[in-house]
């Protein structure tokens, strides 16, 4: 009787593929098939095993190359057949990834699964940026939340709450609907003047952050043609970001060098 194999539902960071677990990195070397998402690293994919089966899974606005409910059952059959399976998904398997739903099939039809994890986008391209999402005197809070579902007043997300519960705000995939966003929280009492960073592709050779408040962050997105995947940080620790490139520069006139702060 064939032995069931085991799925590995790895988080692969947030782009750079240097922010990546050792144990990530081992597990992709041991899997005979991996399932990879649209946000990998394809210099991950190089630690792949020879004949390692390859199978691209990603999802891009409304273009889906499997569609969850696919990839849920494709888990479970390559599972079954014995093989040690990887998932590998952009950031975290479990914020904004799926992961759970994942897991959750896994469980149901009785494969072993483990669960890496791996730094999320808001951690690794707002670090990138310079922008601390905590900072003493500023934040000493902040809430990720999906920007996907907003759609006019019907969000299902509750921006009365968060527009003034938390100190940062870290909204994914948020960027198409970012004047709904805005106006939600303009709605709710959010100043107008609230420093806010749009940071597409973070953590990339390709990263590009763009700052300016709520009042016009969505006229600098449009102006600057911001696109997917960006990530948008709300709140003071936006000003950070300034604060420390005034800095290197100061650094840079004074003693010749601008490196200090990363």
């Amino acid at each position: 009787m064939r032995q069931t194999g085991k799925v590995y539902i790895v988080g692969a960071g947030p782009g750079d593929p240097e922010l990546v677990t050792l144990k990530a990195v081992r597990l992709i070397g041991a899997g005979d098939v991996i399932l990879y998402d649209r946000l990998v690293g394809k210099e991950l994919l190089a630690h792949a095993k020879p004949g390692a089966e390859l199978i691209y899974c990603g999802k891009a606005p409304g273009r889906h190359a499997m569609q969850q409910e696919m990839i849920n059952k494709a888990l479970v059959a390559y599972a079954q057949e014995g093989k040690t399976v990887v998932r590998l998904k952009g950031g975290d398997p479990f914020i904004f990834g799926r992961g759970g739903e994942e897991a959750l099939e896994l469980a149901a039809a009785g494969i072993p699964y483990e669960i890496v994890p791996g730094i999320t986008s808001a951690i690794g391209a707002a670090a990138y940026s310079s922008i601390p999402l905590t900072h003493r005197g500023s934040a000493a809070s902040f809430a990720c939340v999906t920007g996907s579902r907003c759609r006019g007043g019907e969000t299902g997300i509750r921006w009365d709450l968060l527009a003034h519960s938390v100190d940062t705000l870290v909204i994914y995939m948020g960027v198409s609907h970012l004047p709904d966003i805005r106006q939600e929280l303009l709605a709710h009492g959010k100043d107008a003047s609230t420093p806010v960073a749009l940071i597409e592709r973070g953590t990339t050779n390709k990263q590009r952050t763009v700052v300016g408040t709520l009042a016009d962050i969505h006229e600098l997105a449009e102006s600057q043609r911001v696109k997917n995947p960006a990530l948008i940080v709300v709140g003071e620790v936006v000003k950070v970001r300034e604060q420390l490139a005034g800095l290197e520069q100061q650094a840079l006139a004074e003693y010749g060098y601008g490196e200090m702060f990363g």
